[in-house]
């Protein structure tokens, strides 16, 4: 012990502290060194040192008893000479196993000043060994004897433990400290050693000290560098194994060969559809003649006849050539059997059909709006062309021509569809998703006219003629060469800018506001009086009644609400024929 630490035990001792009340590392002493202080101890037990294993101690009578170390108490005290050999062999002198008696401690002769002797080495001389606590314990009174192993400081001994340990006899105060390198002293004197680890690893099984197992973040780390390095590893043999010459051309390139085999088509499909109609479709063109050429579609009826526009017809009745082009790209001539201006109808006879198909004609009456609808024709003289659209709306009044003198005004009940409908496709084919035909393309709206043709394309509105309307006038115009045109026998005040039509008060140029005998007049109309619903639809303007009446076949009925001196009426009136076919109502 250094003279620092003797004079730390002093000033302990003095304030009647333990020694292990502070931190035990200035408590480690060499082998055969005395404690510190056994005079100022805490309840804390601690093993004492050993003498060295070739030392002999004092049995009870005086002599070295069975595993003594140390010297008899007629040695003359404490071994001043070095340790000799053999220090660490305790377990030849019997201090390890069970039933040994207690460890031998220096000659109670000996002054108790030299307990705290002791050497700052563990290889110079001094006082070694302990009394032994069977003899003479008058210079030690506070030693007991001790006759099994010391537990570790700070546990209290149980019954295996230190039998015959007498705390009193320190007075409450703690044992020496333990020797420091003590070896094991038999079974039970040491904790169990830690279960064996892995090959070449620490025992337990634990990580090696100074080792740190990689974390989850640090994996997915080296996991994503991998993958990368490997996707550019394979990018990069791509790209070696496919390049080409330095102008980028490859002898060895090649597509493979194309698929081979029938595709089917369902009937229900465009393709299926269009498939059964184009061969029924035609283009017309009109060559010479007072109006120049114009063309048009078409499609084969029932007969050999050709629908088609009154518009794209109407040159040829100033002596224009009409040429009809079928499917197959054959040529005919034909001629205008009859036409309709007021329904935009016009039926013509080529000269022969080449044996191809008719077309089926469907209802228009069961379309929905949504119904999808393909259109046929010849826009822009580009034949067999097909597109695809739905029904946009129904009923949609539209107003004609009108714009020359052959060409007289149209009032069209209109199919309305967004199919794309161009120049061209005028007199071609509407058709359902059964390849029946329920309209006649007529007319389209535009944002302005183009310079070359005086008119512009498709914005996604077409009208087409109903057929359920156009079946009746094509008839009319195959039996009798004209169309008979729906009537109800009345004339419009076109100065009247109030909801509804309201009927002439007064005779216009000899026509008389409501004719005699007429439908109108049978179902009790008068002058002056305000029609405002057909049918329960309401009317809007002059147009909106013209063409719901034209879209009606002779004989039908039809429910008319009326105002007349500001109460609301309604009566039936029964459509009637016009003989002569015009644009207004007669």
């Amino acid at each position: 012990m250094t003279d620092e630490q003797r004079n730390e035990a002093a000033a302990r001792e003095g304030e009647g502290r333990a020694p292990s009340d502070q931190q035990p590392d200035h408590l480690e002493q060499g082998p055969g060194e005395a404690p510190a202080d056994v005079t100022d101890h805490t309840p804390e037990r601690a093993r004492p040192d050993f003498l060295p294993a070739g030392a002999s101690g004092p049995g009870p009578s005086g002599s070295a008893g069975p595993g003594s170390a140390g010297p008899g108490p007629g040695s003359g005290g404490y071994d001043d000479g070095p340790p000799s050999p053999g220090w660490g062999d305790l377990g030849a002198a019997g201090l390890g196993t069970p039933g040994a008696g207690a460890p031998d401690f220096a000659a109670p002769g000996s002054a108790p000043e030299g307990v705290r002797e002791h050497r700052d080495t563990d290889t110079g001389s001094g006082t070694g060994s302990w009394g032994n606590p069977s003899g003479d314990t008058s210079a030690f009174p506070n030693i007991a004897p001790m006759t099994g192993p010391t537990p570790y400081p700070g546990r209290e001994p149980g019954p295996a433990q230190g039998q015959g340990y007498d705390s009193g006899r320190y007075g409450g105060r703690p044992q020496p400290p333990p020797p420091t390198r003590a070896f094991g002293m038999g079974p039970g004197w040491a904790p169990p050693p830690p279960p064996p680890g892995p090959p070449g690893g620490p025992p337990g099984g634990g990580p090696a000290p100074g080792r740190r197992t990689p974390g989850v973040a640090a994996l997915a780390a080296i996991a994503v560098v991998i993958a990368l390095v490997a996707g550019a590893a394979g990018s990069i043999g791509t790209y070696l194994v496919t390049r080409g010459g330095s102008d980028g051309t490859d002898p060895d390139y090649s597509l493979g060969a194309s698929p081979t085999g029938r595709v089917e088509r369902a009937p229900e499909s465009v393709a299926g559809v269009a498939s059964r109609v184009l061969p029924s479709v035609v283009s017309i063109e009109i060559s010479g003649g007072a109006e120049g050429g114009t063309s048009g579609s078409g499609f084969l009826v029932k007969g050999g006849y050709v629908v088609t526009n009154n518009h794209v017809a109407a040159p040829a009745s100033q002596g224009a050539t009409i040429t009809l082009q079928f499917s197959n790209r054959k040529t005919t001539s034909g001629r205008i059997v009859g036409r309709d201006p007021g329904s935009d109808l016009a039926v013509l006879k080529p000269d022969q059909t080449f044996g191809l198909a008719e077309v089926a004609l469907g209802d228009s009456d069961s379309m929905v709006v949504g119904d999808e609808v393909i259109a046929i024709g010849s826009p822009l003289g580009l034949s067999g062309t097909v597109t695809l659209g739905i029904v946009s709306s129904l009923n949609r009044p539209v107003v004609a021509g009108g714009e020359s003198g052959v060409m007289d005004t149209s009032y069209i009940n209109a199919i309305q569809t967004d199919a794309a409908i161009n120049p061209g496709n005028s007199g071609g084919p509407l058709v359902n998703g059964k390849g029946e035909v329920i309209g006649v393309n007529s007319a389209i709206a535009t944002l302005g006219r183009s310079p070359t043709s005086g008119q512009g394309g498709s914005i996604g509105l077409g009208f087409a003629i109903p057929m359920n309307h156009a079946r009746r006038v094509i008839e009319d115009l195959v039996t009798t060469g004209t169309a008979k045109t729906s009537r109800i026998g009345i004339s419009i005040d076109t100065s009247y800018q109030g909801q509804g039509v309201r009927i002439a008060s007064q005779a216009d140029r000899g026509q008389l506001p409501v004719e005699k005998g007429g439908p109108a007049d049978k179902a009790g109309l008068r002058p002056g009086d305000v029609i405002t619903e057909l049918d329960g639809s309401p009317v809007q303007n002059a147009e909106e009644l013209m063409v719901q009446i034209r879209s009606k076949a002779p004989g039908e009925k039809i429910t008319v609400k009326f105002q007349r001196g500001g109460k609301e009426q309604s009566t039936t009136v029964t459509v009637a024929a016009g003989a002569v076919p015009s644009p207004q109502p007669s």
